[in-house]
């Protein structure tokens, strides 16, 4: 990256594609929740609420980070310039893969709530 570049604000059509797969992870979530406080009870959310704290201090630190060094990329170009460049390589792919899992799973959760609605109908549809 030259040193002239400067970073610009707005919203590509990708950058609104992933806002709609964020919003969709909450499918999967509420499904996935719903068979875990069946089989375990009311404890798993303590243990959502432990994970919640966490993923809270990481993406505060990731703010705090995006404040101090504004780069154009995503959380692996912070992984390159403060760890390594495998560190970044590896988290920007790794990324890759849990988006396309987290899609496939968001699929199958739609796939069973519209099972509900649509019995008759295959749900690979």
């Amino acid at each position: 990256m030259s040193q002239n570049s400067t970073l610009q604000r707005g919203l590509n059509t990708r950058h609104i594609r992933f806002l709609a797969l964020g919003s969709a992870i909450g499918t999967g979530l509420f499904y996935g929740s719903a068979t875990a406080i069946k089989m375990a009870g009311p404890s798993v959310l303590l243990a959502y609420m432990v994970a919640g704290i966490a993923i809270y201090i990481v993406m505060r630190a990731l703010g705090e980070m995006a404040v101090h060094n504004p780069v154009s990329g995503s959380f692996s170009e912070y992984a390159s310039n403060y760890i390594g460049p495998l560190a970044g390589f590896t988290t920007g792919w790794t990324y890759v893969f849990e988006m396309i899992i987290v899609a496939l799973a968001d699929v199958t959760a739609f796939g069973i709530y519209m099972g509900f609605w649509y019995p008759d109908v295959p749900r690979w549809i």
